[in-house]
């Protein structure tokens, strides 16, 4: 069989444009477009991501085998012709001008791949967005048969999908479709809570705890329908379907007599009543779309992708629930891991006489990205007269722990970076847990974001289950689970309630325990992470506690950081106290006032 077989995968156009390389099935690069280009959530053709894939593998565009596409655009232009002859037949003249438009940027993605790879001579496989989304989630997967669930807000048509895999094979066995769709209700209830959509769901998951689910009802009665085998159905006269900037219509603050909340008004307990009550609806829906799987395909291994696998909270339900032996879900669920999920149908299909690579996890960590070696790093601090210390890696695992047991918040900066939107410790800020105050600092001092926002913990995975109920090999940061009772505080729920919360103390590890003892676990272990696992060895040993924060390596509006420069600008606009830059360590207080920018947290878009 040839060797060298080069699959560039490709996502962009709607959100999270990425690119992806794999060479004979095997995934060794990836990247989001955003980390170059710094603009967050870029759709734009990912031209810098692809290159860098290029260069980190060696080779040129006359290389590659195949271009794989996520998703097909004519299927997609069909929905939105249908959609606008269903919903609002009379604008489609007026809108003929806006509908060419889409075509010429999205329905010839072929002459774009052409023009902006010249050098590529091979041929071009055009996935569907759940087909990617259901490959993504099952190759990469330790298992050699899975059920396949993947729930968005929409691809063509799919906005729910049920499939299954076995060896090399993935079928897709059932779908509802557009607009029947549970992300939809999510990010219209999103932004009905006035956070963005896109972004701001993580926002509505996070600030749920603080609530009671009041509205569940008046939601079922008036915005959606759940039945026990997986279908849903939207009563569409709540939603504006045709629109990218406002998904609701009027009627819906009149079901709950509310209106509209402003992005950056006082958060009132309504907003957490409203974020419990659609999380709950949300968890139910997934349980039963979950269930069917597992009737559907008689198979117990559950692997899942689409933006709303990135809920945390119900991925806890689904793993607790019983209705599953074994679950994995992609890191990179939401549109960029279609660029993974594209090249991994197209392997497959291409040449089917192939196994499916690994019975082993082949994520590979989600390490995928750019790395930067130690001269290269040191070339950027002495061009901008920082002072560091680079310091052997024993001696950088003591004067980290230091830091951190004197309160002081790092940002870390190691290896490749993380693909997908949660940093795992590569592109990661980390401070103390034990510190009450640690959660309020860090998120309104350094990531600039609203105070009740969570933060997650990773923990030494031979410790997890000392800490965290039920801990399982959870490496992504994909699932939530609860504080052990052994390490829980009673707190008097009488005594405050709503963002007052925030103020009492839960469990010895305070800055990472929600209000309902819940958290955003990431285990952590000496071959995916081997510097993360050593740091966390070194703390334990001083501190007696195997947990840190590990937050994402940027502020509110802005993409995670990529290069060297990225972190050092952060550092500096931020009340960050130390930058660790592989085995150079920085301290602020030895800084002059390189990179300093004005109102820098205010250079983003608020998201």
């Amino acid at each position: 069989m040839p060797a060298n077989r080069y699959i560039l995968g490709i996502s962009c156009y709607y959100h999270d444009s990425a690119a992806v390389l794999i060479q004979d099935g095997d995934l060794i690069a990836a990247a989001q477009e955003e980390r170059f280009s710094r603009i967050k959530f870029d759709r734009s053709f990912p031209t810098q991501a692809i290159n860098w894939c290029l260069k980190y593998a060696g080779i040129d565009e006359g290389d590659i085998t195949c271009v794989a596409f996520y998703e097909d655009p004519i299927v997609k232009l069909d929905r939105i012709i249908a959609s606008y002859l269903r919903y609002r037949p009379w604008r489609i003249l007026s809108n003929t001008k806006s509908i060419y438009g889409w075509i010429q940027r999205k329905c010839f993605v072929e002459d774009l791949i052409w023009h902006n790879l010249p050098g590529f001579k091979g041929d071009i496989f055009f996935s569907q967005h759940h087909l990617s989304h259901a490959a993504s989630a099952y190759y990469p997967s330790p298992f050699s048969e899975a059920a396949i669930l993947t729930v968005d807000a929409m691809g063509e048509w799919s906005c729910t999908s049920i499939g299954y895999g076995k060896g090399s094979n993935l079928k897709i066995l059932k779908e509802q479709r557009y607009p029947h769709s549970l992300g939809l209700l999510y990010s219209a209830m999103t932004q009905y809570l006035g956070f963005k959509i896109n972004s701001g769901e993580y926002k509505v998951m996070g600030l749920a705890p603080y609530g009671s689910p009041k509205y569940v009802d008046l939601i079922k009665q008036h915005l959606i329908d759940i039945h026990p085998d997986g279908v849903i159905q939207l009563h569409d006269q709540y939603f504006n379907l045709l629109s990218q900037e406002r998904l609701i219509t009027d009627d819906w603050s009149k079901i709950f007599d509310q209106p509209i909340r402003s992005s950056e008004s006082e958060i009132q307990p309504f907003h957490a009543d409203m974020a419990k009550s659609i999380q709950v609806v949300t968890e139910e829906a997934v349980l039963n779309m979950a269930n069917q799987a597992v009737q559907l395909t008689g198979c117990k291994n559950l692997v899942m992708a689409g933006g709303v696998a990135l809920n945390c909270v119900a991925n806890g339900k689904i793993y607790r629930s019983g209705l599953i032996d074994n679950m994995w879900i992609q890191p990179a669920s939401g549109d960029a891991g279609g660029a993974l999920g594209a090249a991994l149908a197209a392997y497959y299909y291409l040449f089917p006489e192939v196994d499916k690579l690994s019975q082993q996890e082949s994520q590979k960590g989600s390490f995928l990205g750019p790395k930067f070696p130690l001269e290269d790093i040191r070339y950027v601090l002495d061009a901008y007269q920082f002072a560091y210390t680079v310091y052997s890696l024993e001696d950088l695992y003591s004067k980290i722990v230091e830091l951190l047991s004197q309160s002081l918040v790092i940002g870390l900066f190691q290896g490749q970076m993380e693909y997908g939107p949660r940093a795992l410790g590569s592109r990661s800020i980390i401070g103390d847990p034990r510190d009450p105050n640690m959660q309020k600092r860090m998120n309104l001092k350094i990531k600039f974001r609203e105070s009740f926002r969570p933060f997650a913990p990773m923990v030494l995975d031979e410790y997890a289950g000392e800490w965290f109920e039920k801990p399982d090999d959870w490496p992504y940061m994909l699932f939530t689970t609860q504080i052990t009772q052994s390490k829980q505080y009673e707190v008097d729920t009488t005594a405050a309630s709503g963002m007052a919360q925030l103020h009492q103390k839960r469990s010895p590890i305070p800055a990472i325990t929600h209000v309902d003892y819940s958290a955003r676990l990431q285990t952590i272990d000496a071959k995916r992470n081997p510097f993360i696992y050593q740091l966390l060895k070194n703390w334990h040993a001083k501190t007696q506690c195997p947990v840190l924060i590990n937050t994402s390596f940027n502020i509110r509006g802005e993409p995670i950081v990529c290069t060297p420069l990225d972190a050092l600008r952060c550092f500096m606009n931020t009340d960050m106290d130390c930058l660790v830059l592989e085995n150079a360590l920085l301290l602020k207080q030895d800084q002059s006032h390189q990179l300093k920018e004005q109102n820098y947290q205010q250079t983003y878009e608020l998201d």
